[in-house]
């Protein structure tokens, strides 16, 4: 059975138990409510559609206290956001022994060859992320009651916090469910936009560009009312919900506003791991929250197609030609992937380990926001821009973190063309296994100068997947379909 306990970091494990437990703020029946919640939360596999059976859990929640509580579960609100995107993406590939093994089922086989019918059952990735969105609703709504019994500065910060949570589970689904944003998203099928606890009410899909104003619109709102800085990396701030904001806007290709917002994002936190200070013989050569770490979460674990673990059973094999990219120098050759040494594994192959969900062996990627991650994005904003300058300034910057101290000397374009070439190669040396790969894609091939075929072969076929491709939108889980009134994705 799933672990239930309510945390926000290691360091505060027990913490928060404690409050849970403490007599003076739950007592027996709210403690026995509140966990059925989570519980509901938490084993979404057993519900339908987004049906988690209401309850009396709103009137339950009676301070500002209950409501962070809540925010503080990590369990549900920071893990297993949707995976799909990473599986699909050409960050790394299989051989025909891990393509076969009986670990790997017949959703992670069609969807690595990009197949026209692959769709994911059971609906965990598409329900886990209304769950989110069910618990962001929840704790707004106790907000609204719970004005003028609480601090104003305190109620603001957790309804940003909510409105954050929000918005950034509807974008994770968006990457997977709806079409790449672009001329036509006020046409394209979006999402269903959940603003209520209620599951009496069952919205439409909308449109993309429906589904992408709200995003839009809750992280605006949200970085309003956060604060500047939060304890841990699990909780939002104002830092993390301009990332947001930078992040979905390059999604949608709206370069000047993803350069407002990675700008005003990295004056809040701009830190850079020295990759020299790292072991590059480690393991796990990051650890968890570490400096560059803005907000704080992981993608579900999905078999071993993408566990970047240390053993021929669970490790995906990089892309060579990700490896072949890195210079002599620059360490994140020897950081973020290894040599595969032992005898089980083809000979000049190489498997990641440059996780920033650092435990040993841990069967689950990062994919949450970072400061170099700004950096990339706002130094391509910059050059599409036509300000060649900003976009080498910003680039040299994180890449004197990458390489080996003495070594390294600041790259120049000629033109803001020429930046934006760099830019992009290295934002995906940079970024590599952080679940943005596919967003990318999916945005890039809108440029003929981007787009890429991908291209993967097994048992001596070959398949591929065309830029702009139909099969870039993935299919709705077929439970989702059942239970609701939903349409479809074309193919």
């Amino acid at each position: 059975m799933k672990d239930l306990t309510i945390h926000s970091s290691d360091k505060d494990v027990n913490k928060l138990r404690q409050a849970l437990l403490s007599n003076t703020k739950f007592n027996v029946m709210k403690l026995y409510i509140i966990t059925i919640l989570l519980f509901c939360a938490a084993f979404t596999s057993c519900q339908k559609f987004v049906d988690i059976k209401k309850s009396s859990a709103q009137s339950n929640i009676e301070s500002a206290n209950d409501c962070q509580l809540l925010l503080d579960n990590s369990e549900v609100l920071n893990k297993d956001y949707p995976v799909d995107g990473a599986i699909s993406a050409d960050d790394y590939y299989m051989d025909d022994a891990r393509y076969n093994s009986d670990r790997l089922d017949i959703d992670d086989r069609s969807l690595y060859t990009w197949s026209a019918t692959a769709i994911r059952q059971p609906a965990k990735q598409w329900v886990g992320c209304y769950n989110k969105i069910y618990n962001a609703n929840l704790i707004l709504e106790a907000i609204v009651r719970l004005e003028g019994k609480e601090p104003v500065n305190v109620l603001n910060h957790l309804k940003g916090s909510a409105l954050f949570f929000r918005a950034y589970a509807l974008w994770n689904l968006a990457q997977l469910y709806t079409a790449p944003y672009g001329d036509d998203a006020a046409s394209q099928p979006g999402l269903p936009i959940r603003l209520v606890s209620d599951i009496n009410e069952i919205p439409g899909r909308g449109t993309v560009k429906d589904t992408y104003d709200r995003i839009v619109q809750d992280l605006t709102e949200g970085a309003a009312l956060l604060n500047a800085t939060s304890t841990i990396a699990t909780r939002p701030n104002k830092a993390a919900a301009f990332a947001m904001l930078s992040r979905v806007y390059l999604s949608m290709g709206d370069y000047p506003n993803a350069l407002i917002n990675s700008t005003a994002a990295l004056q809040l936190k701009s830190d850079l791991i020295d990759f020299n200070t790292l072991n590059p013989e480690g393991l796990t050569p990051f650890t968890r929250f570490n400096q560059e770490v803005i907000f704080h979460s992981t993608v579900l674990r999905q078999n071993y197609v993408l566990e970047p673990g240390y053993g021929y059973e669970n490790q995906a094999l990089v892309n060579r030609e990700i490896v072949d990219a890195y210079e002599e120098g620059d360490l994140r050759k020897t950081i973020l992937v290894k040599e595969n040494t032992d005898v089980e594994n083809p000979t000049g192959t190489f498997r990641f380990t440059g996780n920033y969900e650092p435990a040993a062996g841990s069967p689950v990627l990062f994919n949450g926001l970072t400061t170099d991650e700004l950096f990339y994005t706002r130094a391509e904003c910059y050059a599409r821009a036509g300000n060649t300058a900003g976009a080498m300034t910003d680039l040299n910057t994180v890449l004197r973190k990458r390489w080996l101290t003495g070594a390294y000397t600041d790259k120049a374009a000629g033109n803001a063309t020429a930046a934006l070439d760099l830019v992009l190669v290295e934002r995906r040396k940079g970024l590599l296994m952080r679940g943005l790969r596919w967003t990318d894609l999916r945005r890039l091939n809108k440029e003929q100068r981007f787009a890429k075929i991908l291209s993967r072969t097994i048992g001596g076929k070959t398949y591929t997947l065309a830029p702009n491709d139909l099969r870039y939108t993935l299919l709705i889980p077929q439970e989702v379909l059942t239970n609701s009134a939903i349409v479809q994705n074309r193919r």
